[in-house]
């Protein structure tokens, strides 16, 4: 893992986090979970497409391009399932007041954030059902 300054977050081929969340380390921790998710995706990528394809049904309109959604719309998609993990892992590591915290920080993916949180049910089924959840 790597730290730079003005980096943006990126998982592969290195996990690297932008240096300004280090003055955070709740926001440092949730950057890093969400990097890694992505290197726990890729290894089921089967089961990630096929939760994509049930996502673009049930989302037909998700926004395409930042801060609402993703560079592509194949990425917000899979940005639903990561941001829901992201969320999952984040309470499970600091609780649900500091997650809501680190969440009211994001200035990215917000239409994606807003939509696991309004339609949690539904997402977590989706990815239960593909069998994408961590252990």
């Amino acid at each position: 893992m790597r730290i730079e300054e003005g980096a943006i977050n990126h998982a592969f081929p290195v996990l690297t986090l932008n240096a300004r969340f280090a003055g955070s380390p709740d926001d440092l921790l949730s950057s890093y979970v969400h990097e890694q998710l992505h290197w726990h995706l890729r290894d089921r990528r089967a089961q990630q497409q096929a939760a994509i394809a049930q996502l673009r049904r049930l989302y037909p309109e998700a926004p395409v391009g930042l801060p609402e959604g993703a560079e592509s719309a194949y990425s917000t998609y899979g940005h639903l399932v990561t941001c829901y993990l992201e969320i999952v892992a984040d309470r499970a590591l600091m609780g649900a007041e500091r997650t809501a915290a680190v969440l009211s920080h994001k200035s990215h993916y917000t239409w994606i954030y807003k939509t696991v949180l309004e339609d949690e049910p539904r997402i977590a089924a989706v990815v239960a059902g593909h069998h994408l959840q961590i252990k």
